[in-house]
């Protein structure tokens, strides 16, 4: 295995810290202090397009595309020092136009799309000038098993009629949101993977109602995560993405690189955690001995660079082999550093909250909105029991009589 990255890839890694030295961090407070004072949080404030501006005016533009006539080419290996970059901050993935769920939206549109379907929607969202959502997620069923999935697509002549309930639909509450990517139940009687399809359904069609925003332990600021009714929503056919009864296959193979992105930036959140920790151990003195000097504060911040590593390495690896062998191939891995990245994001950043005392529990600290962020991932993009039983199960395989 070769982790080297390109000279490409060191080249924006050097432009990317800087900017994030130059922008991201001095303006993260102006991002949330805007935010607040809105009467929609879920509007975007203005320092957002700011920083949009001069992300894109030094080339740190849809960095996560391996497609050169879409982003910089890069490969999954290529782009994970870059993800994790900008994990170190809430705001620099939508700064250089690499947030979920866009990012994996504009996957399925570039590689299933239409010519149609790319130059309505695909082309907007790679300006940054629209948003998007995915529809999968419902209340009324297990989703770990997207297979449960119950809402309908019905095809009524040269239309489907779209009808079903989702929720964390993350993104929909924004006003900037203008397409869903809807995955549901067009096959009842199909094959088990072949029983859904995938449709585009525009924000403002008749019959969408984006109903109220879900709160993340007490967070709904950026762009909502939202239950969305829809009621007999009608698109033409060809709104169809790919073909029918591949909705399913579709959204899996969305969702491999998604997990990726979001284990990439999770490291860089748990390294920024860690960075926060131990300067907050040099600053603060207890019972007459620096922080820093305590034994069970250097335990803490030794087995943070353990974890960090060891979840980086099989990032890397895991990225490797979706450049390699595809990302089918890769799936196991991809299982494996989904939990493991959870863990370790969740596990450092709570160490540092712990470190900060009462001030890692308020605002004046990123630790919070970190930890809040950092627990999701237990449950985002397949909760890590479903991970885990997929780990499992490849284990026992390999050792069946």
């Amino acid at each position: 295995m070769d982790f080297e990255h390109s000279a490409r890839s060191r080249e924006l890694q050097e432009k990317l810290d800087e900017f994030m030295d130059e922008h991201i961090y001095p303006n993260e407070r102006t991002y949330v202090e805007q935010m607040m004072s809105q009467d929609d949080p879920h509007v975007m404030p203005p320092v957002m397009e700011q920083l949009k501006k001069e992300a894109r005016s030094r080339g740190l533009w849809n960095l996560f595309l391996a497609e050169p006539e879409y982003g910089v080419g890069l490969n999954n290996l290529d782009y994970a020092p870059l993800a994790e970059i900008m994990g170190r901050s809430p705001i620099a993935p939508e700064a250089t136009n690499c947030a979920a769920p866009d990012t994996g939206n504009m996957e399925v549109l570039v590689e299933f799309g239409t010519d149609e379907q790319k130059e309505r929607w695909l082309q907007p969202l790679l300006e940054g000038e629209i948003r998007s959502c995915f529809g999968m997620t419902e209340p009324d069923v297990a989703s770990s098993d997207p297979t449960n999935l119950a809402s309908t697509i019905t095809k009524e002549g040269d239309e489907y009629v779209v009808n079903g309930r989702k929720w964390w639909t993350s993104g929909a509450a924004d006003p900037r949101c203008k397409i869903c990517l809807f995955l549901g139940l067009s096959d009842p009687d199909g094959e088990k993977y072949l029983q859904h399809s995938l449709v585009l359904v525009p924000m403002d069609a008749s019959g969408v109602n984006v109903v109220r925003t879900l709160p993340v332990f007490g967070y709904d600021e950026g762009h909502g995560h939202c239950e969305v009714a829809f009621d007999d929503v009608r698109v033409p056919v060809s709104n169809l993405v790919g073909e029918e009864g591949h909705g399913f296959l579709i959204g899996q193979a969305r969702l491999g690189p998604g997990r990726i992105h979001h284990c990439m930036r999770a490291i860089g959140m748990a390294e920024r955690a860690l960075e926060l920790m131990c300067k907050r151990a040099h600053s603060r003195v207890a019972f007459g001995i620096p922080l820093s000097k305590q034994g069970v504060i250097r335990d803490w911040i030794a087995e943070a660079r353990v974890r960090i590593e060891q979840a980086r390495l099989l990032t890397l690896k895991a990225a490797w082999m979706m450049d390699t062998a595809g990302k089918d191939a890769a799936r196991v891995e991809i299982s494996a550093i989904k939990v493991a990245a959870a863990e370790l994001a969740t596990w450092v950043v709570d160490r540092s909250i712990q470190v900060h005392g009462g001030a890692g529990v308020s605002d004046d600290f990123p630790l919070a909105l970190m930890y809040a962020h950092a627990r999701t991932l237990h449950i985002v993009d397949g909760a890590d029991e479903v991970h885990k039983m997929v780990l499992a199960r490849h284990e026992l395989n390999r050792w069946k009589g």
